[in-house]
């Protein structure tokens, strides 16, 4: 069997992907199954409440050799903890290449748009199958999420085209009010823990030389109530810098994107971090917090900046 998953600490993009492209395959007579490797943002529960579905369940861990599927990632610092010793078979992804190597060729599907679930839909028109409405709210949901309605500069007309067609099977008459509700969703932050809420949307990224990289790790909170987020900063920069010290890392930035205005404010946790943001984009930090403006997407405006600053002179 195939074991599907997507990053660790899923966004509705990786669990969506996984749940979709596992029954995709098994459709095409290929034996699947979709797992998790994180707990499920607040989004994400939100969109499998809407359609009663249950969570994956986490990945077990995995023998030398099990067959797996990649969505939504291709960069081992992002997976599972012993993916090299996997067989990795499949990968469909609409990010950067990372490290991965594999024994023997995969499946690869690489395209730079906004979300994993448009390229899912061209693989089922390419199959020639027809999209059921689980599978098309899904792929919809993840759509919107990733591009934050379109608000993304990750977005692609393939996005806008994706979404227009898969709202109608999926029974959204209103995908502008579906997009809040999830939005609200994600937003409606409670009494989560500072560290949860740090990990919600977080990634480590190695910049620099392969051999001793810089790592940083990025993590992201898209709300619609920022306030309520910088009202705990002083518990959010305590998480950064616990994250720092326990997995020995060069820097930590927690990026707060509004999602209905489109800005960036990002939590800078110390000096290290202050002259690198005032270093690549120009910006001063004032109260640990630096205001990055329209920068609102870490695949596309943040990572590729750094990586750029890090990089080996020639």
């Amino acid at each position: 069997m195939l074991h599907v998953f997507g990053h660790t600490n899923p966004d509705t993009d990786a669990i969506s992907a996984a749940l979709v492209y596992a029954n995709l395959l098994s459709r095409q007579g290929v034996a699947a199954q979709a797992f998790r490797l994180g707990e499920l943002n607040f989004e994400t529960q939100f969109v499998l409440k809407e359609l009663g579905l249950e969570a994956p369940s986490l990945l077990p861990e995995l023998p030398a050799g099990a067959a797996v599927a990649l969505v939504d990632h291709n960069e081992s610092a992002q997976s599972t903890a012993n993916l090299a010793q996997l067989d990795v078979q499949r990968v469909v992804d609409h990010h950067k290449l990372g490290d991965l190597t594999t024994a023997a060729p995969p499946y690869l599907r690489f395209e730079p748009v906004g979300c994993t679930g448009t390229i899912l839909l061209k693989l089922h028109r390419e199959a020639n199958l027809s999209v059921e409405p689980r599978e098309a709210k899904l792929m919809l949901s993840a759509i919107l999420s990733d591009t934050l309605h379109f608000r993304s500069p990750t977005t692609t007309p393939e996005d806008r085209e994706a979404a227009a067609f898969l709202a109608p099977i999926a029974g959204i008459q209103n995908v502008e009010e579906y997009a809040l509700a999830m939005f609200a969703a994600k937003s409606d932050l409670g009494n989560t823990p500072a560290d949860t809420l740090l990990k919600m949307d977080y990634k480590v990224f190695p910049f620099g030389d392969p051999v001793k990289p810089h790592q940083w790790g990025i993590g992201v909170i898209e709300t619609t109530n920022p306030g309520y987020v910088f009202g705990r900063q002083a518990e959010l920069l305590a998480a950064m810098d616990t994250a720092k010290a326990n997995d020995d890392l060069n820097g930590v930035l927690l990026s707060v994107v509004d999602i209905l205005n489109g800005t960036n404010r990002t939590l800078v946790l110390s000096a290290t971090e202050e002259k690198v943001l005032q270093e690549v984009f120009g910006v001063s930090t004032h109260g640990q917090v630096a205001d990055l403006g329209q920068r609102i997407s870490r695949k596309k405006q943040i990572v590729p900046a750094l990586e750029k600053y890090f990089a080996p002179e020639s």
